[in-house]
C-alpha cells in the first residue's frame, strides 16, 4: 500500500545540499510506489509562534501564512521527513520555526507514524547531527502514536553541490525505497 510521504526541505539555498538529499529520498520512495511530496521554506512566508495556544482549541494558528498550509499536509501525511542544513551543531532556524508552528497538530488527530531527519554539515563528525535529530526526537516524542525512524548524516560539505558524490545521496535514495 502506498504512502503519502511528505518532505520539508528548510535550507534557504535554492538546490542547496540538504534538498539534494530530500530529492533522493523522494526518487526512492516514489520509485517504491509512494506518493511525495516537496515542500520548500525558501519561498514561504513563516512568522514565529506566539504561544498563545489557541490551536489547541482550534487546530489552527491565527497567523495567517504558509505555516497553516504546511501543518495541514503534515497533519494527512503518513511519513514527514525534515530536510535541514546544520548551523551551529543544530537545526536551521526555519525548521525549529516550522516544528513551533505545528503545534495545531498536537491536539489534532494526526496520521503521520514516521519521521525522517536528513541533514548535511560542514562538519564531517557524525557528532554533528546530535543537536538536530535530539530536536526532531523531542518534537517526534509529543505524539504518541510517530516514532523518529531514522536519520541521513552528509558531513564534510558546505557549498552549493558540493554533496554531488557523497555516499549520503545512496543512503537518503535507499531510505526512501524502504518507506
Amino acid at each position: 500500500m502506498s504512502k503519502k510521504v511528505l518532505v520539508i526541505s528548510s535550507s534557504f539555498r535554492k538546490g542547496g545540499n540538504s534538498e539534494m538529499l530530500a530529492d533522493e529520498f523522494i526518487r526512492g520512495a516514489e520509485e517504491s510506489g509512494n506518493i511525495a511530496e516537496k515542500v520548500t521554506l525558501y519561498d514561504k512566508t513563516i512568522g514565529f509562534c506566539k504561544g498563545c495556544l489557541a490551536c489547541q482549541k482550534t487546530q489552527k494558528c491565527v497567523i495567517r501564512d504558509d505555516a497553516n498550509e504546511i501543518a495541514d499536509k503534515m497533519l494527512t501525511a503518513d511519513v514527514i521527513v525534515f530536510a535541514t542544513p546544520i548551523y551551529y551543531y543544530e537545526m536551521c532556524g526555519q525548521l525549529k520555526t516550522i516544528l513551533d508552528r505545528a503545534n495545531p497538530l498536537y491536539s489534532a488527530d494526526y496520521e503521520f507514524r514516521h519521521v525522517y531527519l536528513l541533514a548535511v554539515a560542514a562538519d564531517k563528525e557524525d557528532s554533528a547531527i546530535d543537536g538536530a535529530e535530539k530536536g526532531i526526537s523531542g518534537w517526534v516524542s509529543c505524539f504518541p502514536k510517530a516514532k523518529f525512524a531514522g536519520k541521513v548524516f552528509a558531513g564534510g560539505v558546505t557549498a552549493v553541490g558540493e554533496i554531488k558524490n557523497h555516499a549520503a545521496l545512496q543512503k537518503a535514495y535507499d531510505m526512501g525505497k524502504s518507506v
